[in-house]
């Protein structure tokens, strides 16, 4: 018996990111956390039909919520499809959610989803940040140090 890589001949990985909060967000810790999904909602995700462009973590009752999470209508199923921008609850230990709780009522932090993903098992995970809004001057040093990056590129492209 054969054994079975990361990724199978045939499949590709499924990763959506929220490119925008590495540039909106400093990230002080970040946190791999599960969702909790509905049949339609994980099938919808493994075909790629996500987005996290708008989704926003908050605490409720004591408990982590991702909130505004686009997940498309899953295209094959019936009467009993999902809501496409629920609130679903993540799935993370108490330890960690309460250290989450404590620093986001601290002045300044928030929690931003960053990455989803299919794991190894095949359960639907998020990559959590906990981050703080990055200034305006912080913004364009950003996007002059990628300049400056891809600048060095070219040139090392060219005389390489």
């Amino acid at each position: 018996m054969a054994k079975k890589g990361k990724k199978e001949a045939g499949k590709r990985a499924i990763e959506i990111v929220n490119r925008k909060a590495k540039f909106e967000y400093q990230f002080v810790s970040e946190l791999e956390v599960g969702i909790m999904l509905t049949g339609t909602e994980i099938k919808s995700i493994r075909m790629g039909e996500a987005n996290l462009k708008e989704a926003y973590c908050l605490f409720v009752r004591g408990e982590l919520f991702i909130k505004n999470m686009y997940i498309a209508e899953y295209k094959y199923g019936t009467h009993n499809n999902h809501e496409v921008r629920r609130d679903r609850k993540l799935l993370l230990k108490k330890v960690e959610l309460k250290k989450f709780e404590r620093k986001v009522k601290e002045k300044g932090f928030t929690i931003v989803p960053y990455k989803l993903f299919i794991s190894d098992r095949g359960f639907a995970k998020l990559h959590i940040a906990l981050a703080t809004g990055k200034k305006q001057y912080d913004k364009r040093a950003t996007i002059k140090d990628r300049e400056n990056k891809r600048d060095l590129d070219r040139i090392k492209k060219e005389h390489g």
